[in-house]
């Protein structure tokens, strides 16, 4: 998508449906995509009014930065209070988009930053143009992670990596991202949304309560004792099996109409 200067008056979130595919497409280039609470206000009002048929998610940014990071003009006014609510309304949006509906897959390029990797954590497939760089700078800030970041980070790359990456200001390049976890696809720049559609598409084609399970049961057995993810693993097997939808599939594969697993 052609790069524009966002103004006044153009939305901060800009949403383009594809079929079963909704691309939601961050709107402040002048600004980097810097995340006004505003944006968040808007991509939930975007996910919200998302139509039934809608089965993926696509989350871009305009211009050359997927997001520098949280608006730093609206913090010196906060009190204490105004910030922890500041806060929670970032978390209960992002919080929409992991545990959504649908999954999302991220496309990034340039400064993933700050805010902008707390936001682009929340993704369940993350695809980075080699462009893209990945910094937590808020020890530099004075600040600290406010978007949820010392959670969503921390769980994916761990939680001495995000204290060293804060402490020392360290930027990842591209590839040390994906070596790291912190992405799961590295496309030559410009590549990020030909891949993003490839992806939505077999995501898409997947039967619904299987992409469900993956992606609400899988976090919560990633917390829980051996014992309580395996009965959690049960019970979402059993239940997603029991549908019409996967039994379909599976009496498909039985019958060899179905393509078997095969190397890329």
């Amino acid at each position: 998508m052609p790069a524009s200067s966002a103004t006044s008056s153009s939305p901060l979130v800009l949403q383009q449906l594809e079929g079963a595919t909704a691309i939601l497409e961050l709107n402040r280039p002048d600004k980097r995509n810097a995340i006004s609470l505003a944006m968040v206000r808007e991509l939930d009002r975007c996910i919200a009014a998302l139509p039934d048929e809608i089965k993926v998610i696509i989350l871009t940014a305009r211009g050359e930065h997927f997001s520098a990071g949280l608006d730093l003009s609206e913090i010196p006014d906060m009190s204490a209070a105004q910030g922890v609510r500041h806060s929670h309304a970032w978390y209960q949006v992002f919080d929409r988009l992991q545990f959504g509906r649908v999954p999302v897959v991220c496309v990034m390029q340039g400064a993933v930053v700050g805010g902008g990797l707390e936001l682009a954590s929340c993704a369940h497939v993350r695809i980075a143009e080699e462009t893209a760089y990945f910094g937590l700078p808020e020890g530099q800030r004075g600040i600290f992670l406010g978007g949820g970041g010392s959670v969503r980070v921390s769980k994916l790359i761990g939680f001495s990596r995000v204290t060293e990456l804060m402490l020392t200001g360290r930027v990842y390049s591209a590839a040390e991202a994906f070596q790291t976890g912190l992405t799961h696809h590295t496309v030559a720049p410009g590549a990020g949304m030909a891949k993003a559609r490839e992806l939505a598409a077999r995501i898409a084609g997947n039967a619904e309560m299987s992409n469900f399970a993956i992606m609400r049961a899988l976090p919560l057995i990633a917390e829980q004792p051996m014992s309580h993810g395996l009965m959690t693993e049960s019970l979402m097997a059993a239940i997603t099996q029991s549908e019409p939808e996967a039994k379909q599939r599976v009496e498909a594969f039985l019958a060899k109409r179905a393509a078997k697993v095969q190397r890329a």
